[in-house]
């Protein structure tokens, strides 16, 4: 009998996983999904995408844990962390993919990887790749540093690669999902408009 094994995946949104569950199911593994984004503003927005993920779990079946939102965390994390360590501009006037967005990644796959030590798990990965507005370079050379920082082996994935953003976009109106129109904190909602 062959043991399927876990992997922890970090879940940004419902729209982004739909195509990240598929494949790695594909790839015969077990998702152990993490909803961590305490950088979702405003809360209602927060409320919304996590509502979004429940369906999607009801729909297509995979383990869901969700992390606390703590939204004042993640701020004084990035605010004291460009004042003090990065000296470059205030994060709201940072373009998307800057400095600020790798301080998040790090922060929610922290946390994912912290959670799949607590569990057992020795694996973990991220849907963030599957945005075409984010670099999966940088996302997994992030996660790989905090993989051998926990002792856990992070599986690097570019999912936006064989059509997974516009499989995305397909997979979510077939299962009528809320697609938000931005990344996720305040800084971004400026950035859309």
């Amino acid at each position: 009998m062959c043991t399927i094994q876990k992997i922890v995946l970090h879940i940004c949104c419902a729209p982004c996983a739909t195509e990240v569950v598929e494949r790695l199911k594909n790839q015969e593994y077990g998702v152990v999904g993490v909803f961590y984004n305490p950088n979702i503003y405003p809360q209602e927005e927060y409320t919304k995408r996590l509502n979004t993920l429940k369906k999607l779990v009801a729909k297509i079946n995979f383990q869901l844990l969700v992390g606390p939102y703590n939204a004042d965390k993640w701020k004084k994390q990035i605010e004291e962390t460009k004042e003090v360590q990065l000296e470059v501009e205030p994060p709201q006037k940072e373009p998307e993919g800057g400095e600020r967005c790798k301080i998040c990644y790090r922060m929610r796959l922290n946390y994912t990887a912290e959670i799949a030590k607590a569990h057992g798990y020795k694996i973990f990965t991220t849907t963030l790749t599957i945005s075409p507005h984010k670099s999966a370079e940088i996302i997994n050379y992030i996660g790989k540093e905090v993989g051998e920082r926990h002792k856990l082996e992070f599986k690097e994935f570019d999912f936006k690669k064989q059509n997974g953003f516009k499989q995305s976009i397909l997979l979510s109106k077939k299962y009528e999902l809320y697609r938000q129109s931005y990344c996720g904190c305040k800084y971004s909602t400026k950035l859309n408009k």
